[in-house]
């Protein structure tokens, strides 16, 4: 099994997407961001919040690739700035770990 920044660094967005989630990732709050994707109440970890939006990540993408109807280029956006920015802060959580 991959870790997660290996399974991060893995995806394959078009260009266009990647750009403007790295470009929303700088004004990320995870406060109003992940209650609005994940469900108001508790946040979880950076881990966990990680693996919950990798799976809507992947299901989205896959209504993109399937031209489903029902996709929706925003909430796309939303969830890669979402795993954009919890990837940062998972990173420095990790680095802050091992000093």
């Amino acid at each position: 099994m991959q870790d997660l920044t290996t399974m991060i660094a893995a995806l394959r967005r078009p260009r266009l997407l990647a750009r403007a989630a790295k470009h929303g990732a700088q004004d990320y709050d995870r406060d109003r961001h992940l209650q609005r994707l994940l469900g108001y109440g508790a946040l979880p970890g950076s881990g966990a919040a990680l693996m919950q939006l990798m799976e809507m990540e992947k299901d989205v993408n896959a209504q993109r690739l399937a031209e489903d109807a029902a996709y929706s280029l925003v909430r796309h956006l939303d969830l890669l700035i979402a795993l954009l920015g919890e990837a940062q802060l998972y990173k420095a959580s990790r680095a802050a770990q091992y000093k």
